[in-house]
C-alpha cells in the first residue's frame, strides 16, 4: 500500500532546456505541486533570495553557471530562514553525482527522468523538509520558553537584590551579627543567580538572532584598565595581583565594537581568571600579533591550576562545565564566544596542568 503523502509543496525547477522544464512542470503540477522555473543558476538564486521554496530540483549542466556552482552558493553564501532540499537532476556518470551529494544536494535522479522515481524522490525530499522544518520550531519554541522564562524570572531576582541591599545597609533597622551574616550569605546566592539568569538570557539572545550589537570606536587600554579596576577587590580578597601590560604605542588604538558587550566579554574572563586562581597573579596583556596584520591581541592570563587537554577542545561549547568544584553553568565561555565571533575575532585558550592559563582573544583593528 502506497504510504499517503500531503501533494503540496513549492518547487523551484532549475534547467538551461525549456522541454525539460515543460516535461517535470507537467508532471509536478498534475500531483498539485505550485512550480516556478529558472533557466540558469543567476535566475534560480534570484528567485530563491526573493521567495521560499520547498524543493529545488537542479540539473547539474547548465552554461555560465551549472548547478555544482548553483549548489555551493545555496549551502555556503546564501542566508535561508529555512532548509531547502535540492535534487539533481543529471543524465551523467557517479563522479558527477557523488561531487553535487558532497556539495550540499540531497538526492539525485538520472535522465530520461521515469514518472513514478521522480514523484517518489519529490515527496522523499518533501517528507525531509517538513521533518527539519518541524525539528526547528520545536527548538525555536523550546528557546522562546527559556527566553521567556528567563526574563519573568528576573524580575523577582533584582527586586531581590534591591530588598537585600536595604537589609545590609540598616536601612529597615540594625540587624544582629548572626543576621547580618545570614543576609550576606542571601544576598551573595541572589546574585549569583541573577548572574546565571542573566548570562542564560543573553545567550538566547544571541541564538535567537534577537541581540543588536551597537558598534562603535572603543578604546581597549581604557576598557581593560575600567574591567580590572572593577574586579580588583575581588582580586585583593584572594590575596591576588592583577597586572596590566600594555604596549605603549596601543593606547591610543581602538577597534570597532559594542562597549557593553566587550565589557561583558573582558569581565567574565578576567573574573575567571580570579576566581580559579588561588595563588599567584593574573595578568592582562595587550599587544600586536606579529605574524597577523590588523589583529589586536588582548590575553588573559592566570597561575590557577590549569584545564585538562580533554576539556580544552569543548571549553567553548554550550553547557560545557569543567570538572573544577568551581565550575558554573557552562554557559559564560560559550557566550563569550558569541560575542567575540560578532566582532569578526577569535577566542582560544592555551593551558597546563599545574602552570595556568592563558585565554587569547584576537580583535580586528579598525581600519
Amino acid at each position: 500500500m502506497t504510504a499517503k503523502f500531503p501533494r503540496t509543496g513549492k518547487i523551484l525547477v532549475v534547467d538551461d532546456s525549456p522541454d525539460n522544464i515543460f516535461l517535470v512542470k507537467t508532471i509536478l503540477e498534475a500531483e498539485g505541486y505550485t512550480i516556478s522555473s529558472a533557466n540558469n543558476g543567476v535566475s534560480a538564486l534570484s528567485k530563491l533570495e526573493a521567495s521560499t521554496y520547498d524543493l529545488v530540483l537542479l540539473d547539474l549542466m547548465m552554461p555560465e553557471m551549472d548547478g555544482y556552482e548553483v549548489t555551493t552558493r545555496i549551502r555556503n553564501e546564501m542566508n535561508l530562514q529555512q532548509y531547502i532540499p535540492i535534487l539533481i537532476i543529471t543524465a551523467h556518470d557517479t563522479a558527477n553525482v557523488a561531487q553535487g551529494l558532497d556539495l550540499g544536494a540531497d538526492d539525485f535522479i538520472r535522465k530520461p527522468v521515469s514518472v513514478d522515481e521522480l514523484l517518489a524522490r519529490v515527496r522523499s525530499l518533501l517528507r525531509l523538509k517538513h521533518s527539519i522544518d518541524e525539528r526547528d520550531e520545536i527548538a525555536r519554541q523550546r528557546q522562546d520558553f527559556v527566553s521567556r522564562l528567563t526574563h519573568d524570572l528576573r524580575t523577582p531576582l533584582v527586586a531581590a537584590d534591591r530588598m537585600l541591599m536595604l537589609f545590609q545597609q540598616g536601612a529597615l533597622g540594625i540587624l544582629s551579627p548572626q543576621m547580618q551574616e545570614v543576609i550576606t550569605i542571601m544576598a551573595r546566592s541572589n546574585a549569583n543567580l541573577l548572574a546565571m539568569v542573566n548570562t542564560l538570557l543573553e545567550v538566547y539572545r544571541f541564538e535567537a538572532g534577537r541581540k543588536t550589537l551597537v558598534f562603535q570606536p572603543v578604546n581597549l587600554s581604557k576598557l581593560l584598565t575600567e574591567v580590572s579596576g572593577e574586579l580588583k577587590p575581588l582580586a585583593q580578597e584572594k590575596a591576588l595581583t592583577i597586572n596590566v601590560d600594555f604596549a605603549d604605542d596601543l593606547n591610543t588604538y581602538t577597534i570597532m565594537g559594542d562597549r557593553l558587550e566587550l565589557h561583558r566579554l573582558f569581565t567574565n574572563l578576567l573574573g575567571n581568571a580570579i576566581k580559579f586562581t588561588n595563588s599567584g597573579s593574573v595578568t592582562l596583556r595587550l599587544h600586536y600579533r606579529t605574524n597577523i596584520n590588523h589583529i589586536i591581541t588582548i590575553e588573559i592570563a592566570d597561575t590557577g591550576p590549569g584545564i585538562p587537554p580533554q576539556e580544552q577542545s569543548t571549553l567553548f561549547e554550550r553547557f560545557r562545565q569543567g570538572n573544577h568544584n568551581l565550575s558554573g553553568s557552562g554557559l559564560g565561555l560559550y557566550l563569550s564566544r558569541r560575542i567575540v565571533e560578532a566582532h569578526q575575532g577569535t577566542i582560544s585558550v592555551n593551558s597546563e596542568l599545574g602552570k595556568g592559563s592563558v585565554f587569547i582573544v584576537d580583535l580586528p583593528l579598525k581600519q
